[in-house]
């Protein structure tokens, strides 16, 4: 298999250099926070809290723009019957930042929360915090693997290795270069991350519209002329899957931690909100050059054998039966055996094969290769100079590395502080979280590479990783910060139902059969090109995403308020309260900081564990002085104690 030394010489000379600013500003930033009080670990997760506008705003852009986002957006465009009109992910994530500035910001970085699971384990408990973090672990880890999997499949067209080795190397490359250092090496990389995207994409779409085998995308954006028009439409039937899934995209990019771990780094929550606002144009202009790519796939072609093949078509063409496997596979067409195939859309094999038999990719397209989601890295490396697509794929392979250490970073540290030292070893060291953090990074990392090498679609793994965080985390994030009242019954409620009614829709990307078919549902087929199987399943065509959201949301605020007035009328007795969520909100469970100070019953072994560091103290978990004490900033709970 041959390899293309240049390629892997460029992917080399950019991976040195993400790895040298990481390095650099993990030396540079080493005992930043220390000396003001915070512990090692803390600064590891939050950096110093003192992340400025410059930085922070490429690091904030940089939650979303990644490996996936400009493969992924690249692939939809690019997909017939699909479009710029399907390619959701722009607009939705862009609007999140958006929402998430306006109303999440400002309350969770004025708090001083460490983890986007703080504010849960305060209200809730730490079981019900220790419940809230697996589904936000799955969609990290799918999120990471959606990463991996865009940079696995651009390193197989640069080096011509297989994508699954491509995959495992760029997964150990990624998991070494999380472990140089925390939160700095992060956002000082997100900023050559940023650089090598835009430089990288730029300079190589002018060389690839001027590709003679490209054809004018203002023409292929309202005309059939390869495939559909590459526009897209979204048919009035689709209305309500699309509205689903832009739902999904737009408040289940809110609650990762991923974001929040951004936002409780900067230096205020007024910074907070502006980084959100900063990172959600920056979105959408990262997102430019990946839907011209994907428009310049589906624009591309043999022109004149394209029209004169196409008025001479007849909806059904002759070709050899043993040359139908090896045209699918690349090869020419030779025999004397012909078979008739009824093609539908008025064009046929032939057309689709001559669309790329002007370039070295060969004549069989994309699409009916199945390399659909590696669109990107082939528009640059068969419709560019080589010197031009060597370092537009090096840049691009480099900044979705950079992209990959902040997923699987955010998963150790919302593992090593809420769930191993809150849940189970309170009186953990710092250097023992440390390592807790270095050895969850590897098991996370393992873990993405697996969901990666399982799962298809670049976009596919997208929605999936955002499914499980907007159906049950979002809902109780509304909860915990903007519903007054709510408690661990009504979470516990809450949770339940809307896994329920979210894993009762089944799950096509894991061949998960529904058990609740919601109105309008359709068996559908599929049928994979190169291996010809057809693969059934089931399509639910309702909104039944935003329906368990809400669900969720209606329940958890439900039986919170008939949870606290059972016992609180003394219907149920104090007894009966287990999870200590009601009539008795002293306990231990739950680590409020108006419950420590006003209540007087409390024994002195529930404090035993305070330590006077800031930051490194069980009751210190939620205490932040500095915030809390701001009048701007101020929140209810600690006003009452001012008064």
């Amino acid at each position: 298999m041959a390899i293309h030394v240049e390629g892997l010489l460029a992917i080399v000379i950019f991976y040195v250099l993400i790895l040298i600013v990481g390095i650099w500003a993990a030396w540079k930033n080493k005992n930043s926070g220390i000396s003001e009080g915070t512990d090692r670990s803390e600064s590891i997760m939050v950096g110093g809290r003192d992340i400025g506008l410059f930085v922070g705003g490429f690091t904030m852009t940089a939650t979303w723009v990644g490996g996936g986002y400009i493969n992924g957006t690249a692939e939809s465009v690019y997909l017939p019957g699909s479009g710029l009109a399907w390619a959701q992910a722009p607009f939705g994530y862009a609007l999140s930042l958006v929402v998430g500035g306006l109303f999440f910001a400002k309350p969770m970085r004025s708090k001083g929360y460490v983890t986007m699971l703080d504010p849960f384990q305060q209200i809730y408990g730490k079981r019900m915090g220790g419940l809230l973090f697996i589904p936000a672990l799955l969609g990290e880890i799918f999120w990471s693997a959606a990463i991996l999997s865009a940079l696995g499949a651009t390193l197989s067209v640069i080096v011509d290795i297989n994508i699954n080795m491509s995959v495992v190397i760029s997964a150990l490359i990624a998991i070494f270069y999380t472990l140089v250092g925390g939160l700095y090496s992060v956002a000082y990389t997100d900023v050559v991350q940023l650089f090598c995207i835009f430089i990288g994409l730029w300079i190589s779409v002018p060389f690839a519209l001027s590709n003679p085998a490209v054809s004018d995308i203002g023409v292929t954006a309202v005309n059939t002329e390869f495939q559909s028009p590459w526009l897209g439409e979204i048919d009035p039937s689709d209305g309500w899957m699309w509205a689903d899934n832009f739902c999904l995209l737009m408040l289940g990019g809110i609650p990762w931690q991923v974001y929040f771990q951004r936002v409780l780094s900067a230096s205020s929550a007024s910074y907070a909100q502006v980084l959100s606002f900063l990172a959600a144009f920056g979105c959408l202009v990262m997102a430019v050059p990946s839907v011209l790519i994907g428009a310049i796939g589906a624009s591309t072609g043999n022109t004149h054998a394209q029209k004169e093949h196409r008025y001479g078509c007849v909806s059904h063409i002759s070709l050899v039966r043993e040359d139908l496997r090896s045209a699918a596979s690349g090869g020419g067409f030779h025999g004397q055996t012909s078979v008739t195939l009824m093609i539908p859309d008025g064009c046929c094999h032939l057309c689709l094969r001559s669309h790329w038999n002007q370039t070295s990719y060969g004549p069989v397209p994309p699409v009916e290769k199945d390399e659909s989601d590696m669109i990107l890295p082939i528009v640059l490396q068969h419709l560019c100079p080589p010197f031009i697509s060597f370092f537009g794929l090096g840049a691009v392979s480099a900044a979705v590395m950079s992209s990959a250490d902040s997923s699987i970073l955010s998963a150790s540290s919302m593992f090593a502080r809420n769930i191993y030292q809150l849940a189970f070893r309170q009186s953990a060291s710092d250097r023992e979280i440390v390592w807790v953090m270095r050895i969850t990074i590897f098991v996370f990392g393992a873990l993405a590479t697996a969901m990666a090498l399982l799962t298809g679609s670049v976009y596919g793994l997208w929605y999936l990783s955002s499914d499980l965080v907007y159906v049950i985390i979002f809902p109780q994030l509304l909860c915990v910060l903007f519903v007054k009242g709510t408690n661990t019954y009504g979470s516990v409620a809450g949770y339940v139902f809307g896994l329920l009614l979210r894993i009762g829709g089944g799950e096509p990307y894991l061949r998960l059969p529904p058990f609740i078919y919601y109105p309008g549902w359709q068996t559908r087929e599929k049928e994979h090109r190169l291996t010809r199987e057809v693969e059934r399943f089931v399509e639910q065509r309702f909104p039944y995403k935003t329906v368990s959201m809400l669900a969720s949301l209606l329940s958890n605020t439900a039986f919170s308020y008939v949870a606290k007035y059972l016992f609180e009328s003394g219907t149920l007795s104090p007894k009966y309260d287990f999870l200590d969520a009601v009539v008795s909100r002293h306990s231990k469970e739950t680590m409020d900081k108006t419950t420590l100070v006003t209540h007087d019953n409390i024994i002195l072994s529930e404090l035993a564990a305070v330590r006077p560091r800031h930051g490194g103290s069980l009751a210190g978990t939620f205490l932040n002085t500095d915030v809390l004490t701001d009048e701007d900033n101020m929140s209810p709970d600690s006003s009452t104690e001012h008064q």
